[in-house]
């Protein structure tokens, strides 16, 4: 019995030991196998040569190969990623400048909003309140034309950056066609090659993006300017005009203006024919009589205007001063330096609502038909 029991130890110990070497044979094997999966899945194409550097470039193992055509390629992927750099930087400083723009736009058209809001309420003249809201308006402004300015000199910067990627693409298509290389080193510029290209791409929808933004804000910043002007007017008048009479949107026909008197007198006839030739035979878009100090004019005279140019937009303008003819020597010459005065008057307001000195010409001269002096506008 005993001897019986020996022999069935004795078997399982033969077969529990050829199963462990089993097992350990199966795990051998399955080490190995996942050995040479992971030398498989983690090599290059081609073996480097020895002594060369290894890394990866977009995902994709693209070691230096050692050979001259492998050194080009470390030098291009360098300044591929160097340029790189660049374009990300100025990327995120035009998104920057962009967001600045808008926050002070934002800014200075709540300030306008306010001040014509309390303008079209009624104020005093020269409001010092309005006066200090006008001058936060031109900080807002001046921010935005400070902008502006870093656009363009952002877009200089990528005017540069743009250049840099078409060099960088000519050298690589050139070392294309380099003696001295292998398979590898041609997969790894085909890859800067295809990158280049990409980053091409991006900068010119950067530069395009600069210019639009470049010239679109340049005509807001200098209409703005103008309607600032033109603000500043009503703040020193305590009454709401409009915008600048420069920044209208015109729409050319043909009009038939009757003349505006400011004293509310009934409308007079034409000049007779013995006045003079600068305003014989014309018949007045606008009378300023001087009969008292501080005449009101400049509402009414901005209305005038605006009409005339949203139907004639290269309307020119005559701008007369006419004095009493009547009178002593004396009085005729303080008639004639007072109307001289109030056209220079008329003309400062003019310019100051937005109408170009270009478009206006100024003449003196005297008439039978006045009793006091006056300013005439006439259109050209």
């Amino acid at each position: 019995m005993a001897a019986a029991n020996d022999r069935v130890s004795d078997a399982v110990t033969a077969t529990t030991g050829a199963s462990a070497a089993a097992k350990r044979r199966r795990v051998a094997r399955a080490a190995a196998l996942s050995l040479s999966l992971a030398a498989l899945g983690g090599c290059s194409w081609f073996a480097p040569t020895p002594g060369a550097s290894t890394g990866a470039f977009n995902g994709f193992d693209v070691s230096s190969t050692g050979t001259v055509v492998g050194r080009k390629v470390e030098q291009l992927r360098g300044d591929l990623g160097r340029l790189k750099g660049n374009v990300d930087a100025e990327q995120q400083q035009y998104d920057s400048l962009l967001a600045q723009t808008v926050q002070s736009s934002e800014a200075y058209h709540g300030v306008v909003a306010a001040i014509q809001a309390r303008l079209q309420l009624g104020t005093t003249p020269g409001n010092p309140l309005l006066v200090q809201q006008w001058n936060q308006a031109q900080r807002e402004l001046d921010s935005v034309t400070n902008n502006v300015t870093a656009l363009g000199q952002l877009a200089n910067s990528v005017g540069a950056s743009s250049s840099s990627a078409a060099y960088l693409m000519q050298s690589t298509q050139a070392a294309l066609g380099l003696s001295g290389g292998i398979d590898q080193d041609r997969v790894a510029l085909n890859m800067i090659e295809d990158d280049t290209s990409r980053l091409l791409v991006r900068i010119d929808r950067l530069n395009t993006a600069l210019s639009d933004q470049i010239s679109r804000q340049t005509v807001y910043v200098s209409g703005e300017r103008n309607n600032l002007t033109t603000l500043a007017l009503a703040i020193k008048n305590g009454e709401l005009y409009g915008e600048s009479i420069a920044t209208r949107t015109f729409t050319p026909s043909r009009v038939s203006p009757t003349p505006t008197y400011f004293d509310q007198a009934p409308a007079r006839p034409a000049p007779s024919a013995g006045a003079s030739s600068a305003i014989e035979d014309r018949r007045p878009l606008v009378v300023i009589r001087f009969d008292q100090p501080d005449v009101a004019y400049q509402q009414a005279l901005y209305t005038a205007v605006s009409k005339v140019l949203e139907q004639r937009p290269q309307t020119g303008f005559d701008l007369i001063a006419v004095s009493p003819a009547g009178g002593t020597a004396a009085e005729v010459a303080m008639n004639q330096t007072k109307s001289k005065q109030n056209a220079q008057g008329v003309l400062r307001t003019l310019n100051d609502m937005g109408l170009p000195s270009d478009r206006i010409s100024v003449a003196a001269t005297t008439s039978g038909d006045a009793s006091v002096p006056e300013v005439r506008i006439y259109i050209r």
